[in-house]
């Protein structure tokens, strides 16, 4: 009896063998895929995707709105020469409470307002909005002042950017 001298490639996952190692290896990549990289997505990779999406956009938002004005319809320039008069009402409105302090303001009608947010003041707190009178500015610091003129007189909500801080501004 002649002994068989080949060797045989055996399969791991099924158990079968092979003649070659050619024959093993197209054997496993058509029926087992062992040596191929996988078509499946991970779902940690796309959460992962995602949420480096959002905070890049959340980044944005803050970039966007943090940096200089966001804009004044009625802002007071250095060539009015009204604040060397001396006629300019000054506030001062810290963060107090979870809110403006003070939050209840009254100016006069027709002369210059000049309002400093504090050090306490941060975060969109810093954005001072007053819809209604066209004021819509951002203060990056206690040194840059938010100007304006009341022309009309009445009772207006002021907030912040995002509308969570809020007060009143009466104009009489």
């Amino acid at each position: 009896m002649e002994q068989d001298n080949i060797s045989k490639f055996g399969c791991g996952e099924c158990q079968r063998d092979f003649e070659t190692q050619e024959a093993l290896g197209m054997h496993n990549s058509a029926k087992h895929q062992i040596g191929q990289e996988s078509k499946k997505i991970n779902p940690k990779v796309v959460w992962g995707v995602v949420g480096i999406i959002g905070l890049i956009a959340f980044a944005g938002y803050l970039i966007y709105f943090n940096n200089g004005s966001l804009t004044s319809a009625v802002v007071l320039s250095e060539s009015t020469g009204l604040g060397s008069s001396g006629d300019i009402q000054k506030i001062i409105l810290s963060y107090k409470n979870s809110n403006y302090y003070p939050n209840d303001i009254t100016v006069k009608a027709g002369i210059p307002v000049e309002i400093t947010l504090d050090n306490s003041v941060g975060g969109c707190f810093r954005s001072f909005v007053i819809q209604n009178l066209g004021v819509r500015e951002y203060s990056n610091n206690p040194s840059e002042k938010i100007k304006f003129i009341p022309t009309q007189k009445g009772t207006f909500e002021f907030a912040c950017g995002m509308g969570m801080g809020t007060g009143t501004i009466n104009v009489v």
